[in-house]
């Protein structure tokens, strides 16, 4: 009935599509008047635009036009003309949702319309790519298209200095990465100087491949670390103590299969008895399991596993005074690499080397809650439809379908299973080699880097004569063998007599930088090309091959030999390859079209889709199909044992596959299972940072304002006596006798946070005084020595100094609250063989450690300004960039993701090199003039990229 109703009404994704089908008429019904306009009169509608916006005209009543003005100048600028279902693409867009658009129809001119609409209220828009090769090409090439318009365009990448950063954000419209605009927003919020920060705010958002960036990178936050107090002294402590504790095997649990080692309920104790026993333990807390005392738990934790589960010479040796860690599947030591949270420092403290410090967490916020900051917030991506739930209720974006522009002629077959490996590799070395013989384009995809270099050894010694004698029998069926051997030599290019290796090409991290060549020429006839992720590439295979990036890649040979070229040999290459590239084409569709094949199932089906989305562009013929085996991953874990046996059972022989649409089913469910899991660690790592982000705020936008305040002398007033009232009464309770107050107490904390040595004794000594006239009298003389201050050191400096002071102060504060919050995190979890939830734990707990910061700030920044000893000198220098590390880690490889490298300079490298300005006399040195150090590299590539 369902099925019916669908097929009577259409789906809901179509009754939306279609509602939009009335402004796309209205739109092309425009276009006549603005092809009549000259160049000048249709830039002048940017002007017009923005005049009807400032009398209240709404963004939205300008859709129509604003989309046919960008139709229009596309086509004037880049020879681009927006297709009707790109249009419709770009009113998805504007109205913050998500457009599933399939591969070759164009996603990134679609995103010009909305850009541009959106750019035309002058706060910026913003478009997030995967990676900075394709923010550069798109900010160049699509910002012809804006430039035309009158809008200004900029592009952040690694490497970039903060004036080119601002300057970038100032633009119109700027392009770049999640983590390049992530950690900006962090790095914005450990300024010392508003003038410092880059960004403007978020208005409007598009995040190109959302589902990549959205869903898949969402799972680990971006963090902004530095390096910690040295802490030694506590781990060497801690050590000690947790030696002596483990010689009763009662005190703690141990879990080797897991890994695991826990305090028992003896152990909780007697570890809390030798922590008070040596002052560890504030008086004022209640215990080890305070909140204040989080950390000691965390690091008595890691003490206790670095005792129990991690032996010398087996997971680890001492070298040179130095831990270096062993693998343990290569036995290999892995130099560089130190383990996190403080148990490295604890194995450290374990063999009695130097304790290095370890990195302390500055500022961090998931991918979530940054884009959630975007008052509008869109995406485009082929494949997003599997995720809709969760877009839905992470982001509050509705996904919508969009039709190609041609009709899809692509073929999809079933899956082929294969009982092993072995016999997988050697069905997908015959299909290449069929479509190598045939001159059909093939593109493989892989699953990771290893099995696409695994793949391409295999194809290099796969002996294929048998396919070139099929193909050619075919035409050639009369032929002798001798004529058969000609033929194949002349066709194929190959040795007839061994007939072995597929010439092919390999795309992976390892060859980043030949990436778009390499996909370029992966649709002419007989290509093959072996290739991982193929989410977001940026170019699209084109069959026949790619006129620009031919022509582009001849340029640059040209340009490396020294060779120059005029106008005429550019356009005259151009129409020899144009000739060529034609003629491809016609070879390629002749023997197929692309053929996509997949040698394993991914755990998300967005993947798979995407591999299989390359084929079948523009109406094109495709054919696609994946070759599994029990013993890939996903199988081996869902379905492989059972699989195998069945396999064995109907007799299915060796090199045999069995294929059906049930498998198809089994394969999809299985994934669909997979991808749920992924779900739900991406929300419950959201609903930890949700209780944080609301402190994040705060935090971030209380700093904002005191960096904006002339004046901050009241609020550290109303510091100052918050700090008096509070120790005050906790020292003189209200409703306590005189006899029962702690004025010994009281004046330690006075001399403490105040710097006065009062005469309290006597005060409290008066007959009849009361706690609150005490306090006053504190307070006044507190009041007169700032005043003292204020005359010594100028109105102007007193302010410098407090606001100085009090940034400094509250970034101390939020990253130790960073850290109470990390530990919590990792212990938290435990509360839940108690019967209570967690979660709810969680929040109470950091809530609480929250108060003690605002208590904290107030009593630090007023014990600073009272007690330290000012000297006419500089003022304190502001943390340096350079020391700060960035962290975002890819869940499937545990590689740093921010960790990009600026030409052969990575970011580590860049850390260890003292350069943060030029050597005089460098200063002037033309980008592209050879870099006055003698390495020999034009000086933007070397020196000249660090500054």
């Amino acid at each position: 009935m369902l099925a019916f109703a669908k097929s009577l009404f259409g789906s809901s994704n179509d009754r939306k599509v279609k509602s939009m089908h009335g402004r796309v008429t209205r739109i092309n019904a425009l276009e006549p008047k603005y092809k009549a306009m000259s160049n000048e009169e249709l830039a002048h509608q940017t002007v017009l635009f923005k005049e009807r916006l400032a009398k209240g005209a709404k963004l939205d009543s300008l859709l129509e036009e604003a989309f046919a003005v960008t139709r229009e100048a596309a086509w004037r600028s880049i020879g681009q003309r927006h297709y009707d279902v790109q249009l419709t693409g770009g009113m998805i867009l504007h109205e913050g949702g998500i457009a599933e658009m399939r591969t070759g129809e164009g996603k990134t001119l679609v995103a010009t319309a909305p850009v541009y609409l959106n750019a035309l209220e002058g706060k910026g828009v913003h478009l997030i790519t995967v990676n900075d090769y394709l923010a550069k090409r798109d900010a160049e090439f699509m910002g012809r298209v804006y430039r035309f318009l009158g809008l200004s365009t900029g592009v952040i990448v690694n490497g970039l200095s903060q004036p080119q950063r601002k300057q970038a954000y100032n633009s119109d419209v700027t392009y770049g990465t999640n983590n390049e605009f992530g950690f900006d927003y962090l790095r914005d919020n450990l300024t010392y100087n508003r003038q410092e920060m880059v960004q403007r705010g978020h208005n409007f958002v598009i995040v190109d491949e959302v589902d990549s960036i959205l869903i898949d990178e969402a799972r680990t936050p971006l963090i902004i670390s530095g390096p910690t107090e040295d802490r030694s002294e506590l781990y060497k402590i801690l050590d000690g103590l947790i030696r002596e504790m483990i010689k009763d095997e009662d005190t703690f649990e141990l879990d080797e299969k897991q890994r695991q080692a826990l305090l028992s309920e003896l152990g909780s104790e007697r570890i809390e008895e030798m922590l008070a026993a040596n002052g560890l333990i504030p008086e004022d807390t209640s215990g080890l399991y305070d909140p204040a005392n989080i950390s000691l738990v965390h690091h008595a934790n890691q003490a206790l596993r670095a005792n129990t589960l991690y032996t010398l010479n087996k997971d680890y040796i001492v070298r040179d005074g130095e831990v270096i860690l062993i693998d343990e599947f290569t036995g290999r030591m892995m130099q560089g690499r130190r383990l996190s949270e403080g148990l490295h420092q604890a194995i450290e403290a374990k063999e009695g080397v130097n304790i290095q410090p370890e990195n302390q967490t500055l500022a961090s916020v998931t991918i979530q809650n940054y884009f959630r900051m975007y008052k509008k917030l869109s995406g485009m991506t082929g494949t997003a439809a599997t995720e809709a739930a969760e877009f839905g209720d992470i982001y509050k974006m509705e996904v919508l379908e969009v039709p190609t522009h041609r009709q899809i002629k692509r073929i999809d077959d079933d899956d082929e299973v294969y009982r092993t490996e072995a016999e997988k590799y050697k069905a997908i070395a015959e299909q290449v080699a069929a479509c190598y013989v045939r001159g059909q384009p093939i593109l493989v995809g892989t699953a990771s880097i290893e099995k696409s270099e695994a793949l391409s050894e295999y194809l290099n010694s796969f002996n294929y004569k048998t396919e070139v004698k099929r193909e050619l029998k075919g035409e050639y069926a009369n032929a002798d063998k001798k004529t058969l051997q000609k033929l194949g030599d002349d066709a194929y290019n190959i040795d007839y007599r061994t007939g072995k290796g597929i010439p092919h090409n390999v795309l992976n991290a390892r060859h980043h930088e030949n990436e778009a060549y390499i996909i370029g020429d992966a649709g002419v006839p007989g290509a093959v090309t072996i290739a991982t992720n193929m989410a977001g590439r940026g170019t699209d295979i084109q069959l026949g091959g790619n006129v620009d990036l031919r022509l582009q890649k001849w340029l640059e040979e040209q340009d490396a030999a020294g060779v120059e070229v005029t106008q005429d040999q550019i356009l005259a290459k151009k129409a020899e390859i144009e000739a060529q590239v034609a003629d491809h084409k016609v070879k390629a569709l002749e023997s197929g079209g692309l053929f996509v094949l997949g040698t394993e199932r991914h755990e998300s089906r967005r993947i798979d889709n995407q591999l299989r989305g390359r084929t079948g562009r523009q109406g094109d013929p495709g054919r696609s199909k994946f070759f599994l085996s029990c013993e890939d991953d996903l199988m081996r874990i869902f379905a492989g044992d059972r699989l195998n046996a069945m396999m064995k059972t109907l007799g299915v022989e060796e090199g045999e596959a069995i294929t059906h649409k049930l498998l198809n089913s089994a394969i999809a469910t299985a994934q669909k299972r997979v991808e749920q899991r992924n779900y739900e660690i991406r929300k419950n790592l959201l609903k930890y940072d949700d209780v944080v982000n609301d402190q994040r705020k705060a935090v971030f936008e209380q700093r904002q304002d005191f960096m904006d305040a002339e004046d901050l002398s009241e609020l550290i007033a109303e510091f100052r006596d918050d700090t008096i009232h509070d120790i005050v009464e906790r020292h003189l309770p209200p409703k306590a006798y005189a006899e029962q107050w702690d004025v010994a107490g009281l004046k330690e904390r006075v001399q403490e946070l105040l710097g006065l040595d009062l005469p309290l004794e006597q005060w409290a000594a008066e007959e009849g005084i009361a706690n609150e006239e005490i306090e006053e009298r504190i307070r006044k003389i507190s009041a007169d020595k700032m005043e003292e201050r204020l005359q010594m050191l100028g109105a102007d400096q007193m302010k410098a100094l407090e606001k100085n002071f009090l940034l400094q102060m509250i970034d101390v504060q939020w990253r130790e609250h960073l850290m109470h919050l990390d530990h919590l995190r990792a212990v938290i979890g435990l509360r839940g063989y108690g019967q209570r939830d967690p979660l709810n734990e969680y929040k109470t707990e950091a809530f609480s450690l929250f108060e003690t910061l605002l208590v904290n700030l107030r009593h630090n920044t007023t014990r600073w300004l009272m007690t330290v000893e000012i000297r006419m000198q500089p003022q304190v220098q502001e943390p340096d960039p350079l020391q700060f590390e960035e962290i975002h880690l890819d869940p499937a490889t545990g590689q740093n993701l921010a960790s990009q490298p600026i030409e052969n300079l990575n970011s580590e490298q860049r850390e260890r090199l003292p350069v943060t300005s030029l050597p005089a006399g460098w200063e002037g040195t033309s980008r592209n003039a050879a870099c006055p150090c003698g390495s020999g590299k034009k000086f933007k590539h070397c020196h000249g990229a660090l500054v």
